[in-house]
């Protein structure tokens, strides 16, 4: 009997965030809020990672999005905070530090 991709075994599905992990995502969202920065957010569960995308209004595209990619784990860390330009402003293993980015600061557009 010869195996095929076919006979692997089946994928797992989406990926999504457990209940602490988006609790301490929202614990970040809510600061925010309070302090007029975000006023939306989406969460999307996709086959390869987890996304929690923040806007500044309704209907705007996404300010950040916190990425959650298991793959990356044992490699750059599975957490990912990038932001509106698609840079990547912080990765790790643990979310709390990866949060930490937007401790005592104050983001800005700039032109």
């Amino acid at each position: 009997m010869s195996t095929t991709p076919h006979d692997a075994a089946p994928q797992a599905g989406p990926v999504f965030f457990d209940r602490r992990e988006l609790d301490a995502v929202l614990r970040v969202y809510g600061r925010m809020v309070a302090q007029g920065e975000w006023r939306d957010y989406a969460v999307v569960g996709h086959r390869d990672f987890a996304e929690f995308a923040v806007s500044r209004r309704s209907g705007d595209a996404p300010a950040y999005r916190i990425e959650k990619r298991p793959a990356l784990q044992n490699r750059q860390g599975q957490w990912a905070v990038i932001g509106e330009g698609g840079q990547i402003l912080r990765r790790g293993r643990d979310l709390a530090q990866v949060l930490r980015v937007f401790d005592g600061r104050r983001f800005q557009v700039v032109d």
